[in-house]
């Protein structure tokens, strides 16, 4: 544990985690693969669900492993500057995922950084959050639904478990995937929106 004070050692945090998930692997594994520039392929996105569009599945696993290791890292990070920091550096990865300083602040959708900070943070409740995530997408085929469902359920799991301080830090990381998925909500409804797999 760091020997900063407490407002320092939470800033710390914050910061460090942020760097960490403002690194985009998924920009920089296509671009390695000679796959080209992933923001001009399909939704535009950084993640792995638009890696998968340029027909490298490979490549997008590697994405969605190391985005989740992004969030992951940075929990036990934080757990480790300071008592709060865990809670701290979720919310740093993320918003470094969604919004990174070498992009101009357009990043990713955060998904996979959500789902792997959940799995530091209580690995119990990241389980579960992966499970509704699994059986959406085997449902529907629709990876932005299935994220939408599973974040949703994030908070309310962590409440059931006694984990009210932490809910709410993943309510407001939820809340912001859903603002990153509007314009996949919108699709939803009007019927337009791509399935797992569907390059467009």
């Amino acid at each position: 544990m760091s020997s900063l004070p407490p407002y320092a050692s939470d800033a710390l945090a914050f910061a460090l985690a942020y760097l960490l998930g403002s690194i985009p692997f998924g920009l920089l594994l296509t671009r390695g693969a000679g796959a080209g520039d992933i923001r001009s392929i399909g939704s535009g996105n950084i993640g792995a669900t638009n890696v998968l569009r340029t027909g490298r599945k490979d490549l997008a696993a590697a994405t969605l492993l190391l985005d989740a290791l992004k969030g992951a890292v940075a929990v036990f990070l934080g757990g480790w500057l300071a008592p709060g920091g865990a809670m701290v550096a979720a919310l740093g990865a993320f918003f470094g995922h969604i919004a990174p300083v070498w992009l101009r602040f357009r990043g990713g959708k955060g998904v996979a950084v959500f789902i792997g900070a959940l799995l530091a943070l209580h690995w119990p409740t990241g389980l579960i959050v992966c499970a509704v995530w699994l059986a959406a997408a085997y449902l529907w085929r629709f990876s932005s639904l299935s994220a939408l469902l599973a974040s949703a359920s994030a908070p309310f799991v962590l409440w059931s478990f006694g984990h009210g301080e932490q809910a709410l830090v993943v309510a407001l990381m939820a809340a912001l995937l859903w603002w990153k998925h509007s314009e996949n909500i919108a699709r939803l409804l009007s019927g337009t929106e791509s399935r797992i797999g569907q390059k467009t």
